[in-house]
């Protein structure tokens, strides 16, 4: 194999001494064949690993030769208890990590101790790594069968292309359906959450299929809503699908389920809509061939009481029945569920099956729309932010996937806001970039009009759809309120100011209340968007940040503290050379203590996946890559990739360095601060006071007529550092977002202050 193994990212990580590791020891063995290589051909060093360990009469061993291997496939899935454990134990899940010397590839199970390096995305697919420690775990039912597992690695960099021509030297591992090597899992789980369905094991080859209704007795949902008690046979059900909810992932250590997945869907024939309950190994066969629209035969189905607490989705059409009293349940067994796709041209007009209806709205109607309203948009894509991870409530270890994006329409100025959690449709949400047409159906409108300024935007729910392509056929193509919108290059060009990406985001990351006296930096050079104020009538909108933490709701600190600055701005000038332009200020304060400190933090740098980048069509399969999380199996890149830093910021005014000085005077954070400019943008271009900007999350327009002038990065820049000496001695809160870049990287922003009205 090519390639050095560079400086560690992290030190050796060690699991376990000579005692067996709890966690490990209480999984059972499938199995995996420990044979002894042959004399022809290159050695594998994997091989000579694992006869070292079945000579040994250790349990584990340090290999006799370290030497590099790469990491091709790191993949999750739930760790199970034994029946003699009460409660669960930490960690939920396990991971199985496939590397290759070159001569083989193995699929090892790597020791939940090791697992952060995985949550910090150090170790990752297309890494060289070391290991430095190596145990068995054995099949005791079975002759010379067991796997290997990995307790100690330094992780390397990355390697330039890896190849995937090697084998397995184990012929199990290479089976189709891929199978985890522990427990009694038959899949495993995608890597980052647990919605998105991700193997082999999801079918996508349901297809039509005609069918003789001559013996086939139907009854409407209105009928079997009245008759479904006294019922021990039900006839087919004839119906349309109206809605499709995200997969719903309910495994636990303690539920000895294969396939532990569920899924709505809302049905309607011509008398009512009803809810679709698809449980378990049925999701995996026919969740991806399902889509809304479809007409289905449901025969072999059983019927329950509905559950009392769930919300349906609104009816398409509102004049059909809302049919809440019962369920629909669809299993693999008792009774086993048979499931026909009907081809649409059998569907005839008397069986008065409901159409397909969209509920529309452009961008300048959202104004007026009331929270929590249902809708759905079509337009061009103008900026798509990076994955994002939050933490389930009450949960260690699972997460929701997200991403901010911005749709265009070209009825207004200003885009439709999005934030786009995972639809269960990773084909779609990891492949999203600007230029595209985009649709999103079932959005929630989210607004709040009593704070400053007020807040705006739309968030997916259960049964949010998304969709890139395909679109012939589709319903909303004939609506007329999407006929009349402008073409993808008219609505393109408005926006054409947004065309950007954001930088990759690593699972954890969140705000931090500070109190202390603010001493303020900045260097200036092209860094990401940080927040951006929707004009043009004085009427700022939020826009939440695809880039920094959750927003920090209820964190308003009332205690204030004292203030002092010290700022330094430099501006990157794009062009043949950079030319660096420094502005500094200092507070007499700050030069007195910055040498007497006990603690002196620095978080004030921004690294490359951060910065904004100006879109290239020709590199969007590059771009997709760096700004969705990474995948648990190695992509070979196209070619020779280019880097990041060879794509234009999508911002000219870079970011500031904020000093903040506890209240002691012992303890210093380097903050960055990052302002909202663009030159081709004139209604976010204006630069008020520093604590304005920071109380109201974005940038305000001044006051009176625009102007097709605006002032450069460099007067910008002086005006913020002067509002910045304003605040010289004045007590404030500041509230910081704390970003986990992966690989030991962690950036921190100041996200708003606060100057309390009553100090104490």
């Amino acid at each position: 194999m090519s390639g050095e193994l560079g400086p560690p990212q992290a030190g050796p990580s060690r699991a376990g001494h000579d005692s067996p590791n709890a966690e490990r020891n209480r999984i059972g063995v499938p199995g995996g064949v420990i044979r002894r290589a042959g004399a022809t051909g290159r050695r594998s060093w994997i091989q000579k690993v694992l006869e070292q360990i079945t000579d040994s009469p250790r349990q584990w061993v340090t290999p006799s030769e370290v030497v590099p291997v790469a990491v091709l496939a790191v993949q999750r899935y739930l760790l199970e208890d034994e029946p003699r454990d009460v409660e669960p134990k930490p960690p939920l899940y396990c991971y199985d990590v496939t590397i290759s010397d070159g001569v083989y590839q193995e699929k090892c199970y790597l020791d939940p101790s090791l697992n952060s390096l995985v949550y910090k995305n150090i170790l990752k697919v297309g890494i060289e790594m070391k290991i430095s420690r190596v145990s068995c775990i054995y099949n005791e039912k079975r002759l010379g069968q067991g796997i290997l597992c990995i307790d100690s690695v330094h992780c390397g960099e990355t390697l330039e292309a890896i190849s995937l021509e090697t084998p397995f030297r184990n012929r199990a591992h290479r089976e189709v359906p891929e199978r985890p090597l522990r427990g009694g899992k038959s899949h495993y789980l995608a890597l980052w959450n647990n919605e998105d369905p991700y193997g082999d094991i999801w079918l996508t080859n349901k297809q039509p299929e005609e069918h003789n209704f001559n013996n086939t007795r139907i009854i409407s949902l209105s009928h079997l809503e009245m008759t479904w008690s006294n019922r021990r046979n039900f006839p087919a059900l004839l119906v349309r699908i109206l809605h499709k909810s995200k997969l719903r992932y309910y495994g636990k250590p303690d539920r000895k389920m294969i396939e532990p997945y569920q899924t709505f869907l809302e049905v309607a024939d011509s008398s009512g809509t009803v809810s679709v309950i698809m449980w378990n190994a049925l999701c995996p066969e026919w969740y991806k061939s399902l889509r809304v629209g479809l007409v289905l035969l449901l025969q072999d189905y059983s019927v329950k009481k509905s559950y009392p607490f769930r919300m349906q989705p609104l009816p398409v059409d509102p004049h059909i029945k809302l049919i809440s009293t019962m369920e629909i349940c669809l299993n693999l067994r008792d009774p086993p569920t048979n499931i026909i796709i009907i081809p649409e041209r059998q569907v005839k007009p008397e069986w008065r099956l409901p159409k397909l209806y969209h509920r529309f709205i452009t961008r300048s109607e959202l104004d007026d729309m009331p929270g929590n309203r249902i809708c759905d948009v079509i337009g061009i894509l103008v900026f798509v932010g990076r994955v994002q991870r939050s933490k389930k409530k009450e949960s260690r270890e699972d997460f929701w996937s997200y991403r901010w994006i911005h749709i265009a329409d070209g009825t207004s100025e200003q885009p439709f806001i999005v934030e786009l959690f995972s639809t269960s449709q990773p084909e779609i949400f990891e492949n999203i970039y600007p230029m595209t047409y985009f649709i999103c159906t079932q959005l929630k409108v989210v607004r709040n009009d009593t704070q400053v300024p007020k807040l705006l935007y739309l968030t997916t729910t259960n049964e949010s759809r998304v969709f890139i392509t395909g679109h012939r056929g589709q319903p909303y193509t004939n609506n007329t309120k999407n006929a009349n919108r402008p073409s993808t290059s008219q609505a393109a060009k408005r926006e054409s100011q947004n065309q950007e990406r954001d930088g990759k985001h690593y699972p954890d990351d969140g705000p931090l209340a500070s109190q202390g006296i603010h001493t303020s930096s900045g260097s200036l050079s092209p860094t990401k968007k940080k927040r951006i104020v929707q004009g043009p009538s004085d009427k700022p909108v939020t826009v939440p940040q695809p880039e920094t933490s959750a927003e920090s709701k209820g964190n308003k600190p009332t205690t204030s503290s004292n203030v002092q600055r010290r700022g330094s701005t430099g501006i990157g000038v794009q062009g043949k050379a950079r030319k660096t332009i420094s502005d500094r200020w200092e507070s007499l304060l700050w030069r007195e203590k910055k040498f007497g400190l006990i603690d002196h933090l620095r978080y004030s740098s921004v690294h490359p996946e951060s910065i904004p980048r100006k879109f290239i069509f020709e590199h969007r399969n590059f771009l997709t890559q760096q700004y969705n999380s990474q995948p648990a199996k190695y992509i070979p890149p196209e070619g020779r990739p280019p880097k990041l830093d060879d794509f234009k910021s999508a911002r000219s005014l870079g970011h500031f360095e904020i000093t903040i000085l506890g209240l002691n005077h012992e303890i210093a954070i380097d903050v960055a601060f990052l302002p909202m400019y663009s030159p081709e943008d004139i209604r976010t271009s204006q630069i008020d006071t520093l604590l304005t900007c920071m109380n109201y999350s974005c940038v305000f327009p001044q006051e009176g007529p625009s102007t097709d002038k605006v002032r450069g990065p460099r007067a910008l820049a002086g005006d913020i550092i002067k509002a910045a000496t304003e605040l010289d001695r004045v007590h404030i809160v500041c509230i910081l977002d704390i970003c986990s870049l992966g690989n030991n990287k962690a950036e921190v922003y100041l996200q708003k202050i606060y100057r309390p009205d009553n100090p104490s």
